[in-house]
């Protein structure tokens, strides 16, 4: 099934336990794999301006192997496998 990307912003991310864990707020694409790599919880420019770059972004994003559904939500496993 595709997905076009601007159907996922604004989407909730829920885990598959119930935890609401944000909005998407962006993308991050791999180019060279031609996919998703990351859902962002937070607007990219905001990440990239925090003083702490690479912990704004672990803290804030969901690797896209984790989903499992996008419907109304999306749907992520707890962690990642």
């Amino acid at each position: 099934m595709a997905i076009m990307l601007s159907d996922l912003y604004g989407k909730d991310i829920i885990s598959n336990t119930g935890k609401r864990m944000g909005k998407v707020e962006d993308i991050i694409l791999d180019f060279e794999e031609g996919k998703i790599s990351s859902l962002l919880l937070m607007k990219v420019d905001n990440i990239i301006r925090s003083e702490k770059t690479s912990l704004q972004l672990k803290k804030n994003s969901v690797s896209y192997s984790r989903v499992k559904n996008v419907s109304e939500t999306v749907i992520v496993s707890e962690s990642e496998k």
